[in-house]
């Protein structure tokens, strides 16, 4: 599985970071990073984070799905 967090558009409400901590972290109020190919077992945390994400800024790369 592959992630993209577009820092461009991400504004810092963080609602994504309690749902995959293992994956999405905040540091300091807004820098927000991430890990671009997390453990499969993380998915399910990935989709709900990206789901939560008021700009849509998290984007999971849909080829592993097919």
């Amino acid at each position: 599985m592959r992630i993209v967090v577009d820092l461009n558009r991400c504004l810092g409400y963080a609602h994504c970071v309690p749902l995959a901590p293992e994956v999405l972290k905040l540091n300091g109020e807004e820098a927000l990073t991430y890990d671009p190919n997390p453990d499969d077992r993380q998915r399910l945390r990935v989709l709900r984070a990206a789901a939560a994400c008021p700009v849509q800024a998290i984007i999971v790369d849909k080829l592993d799905f097919e």
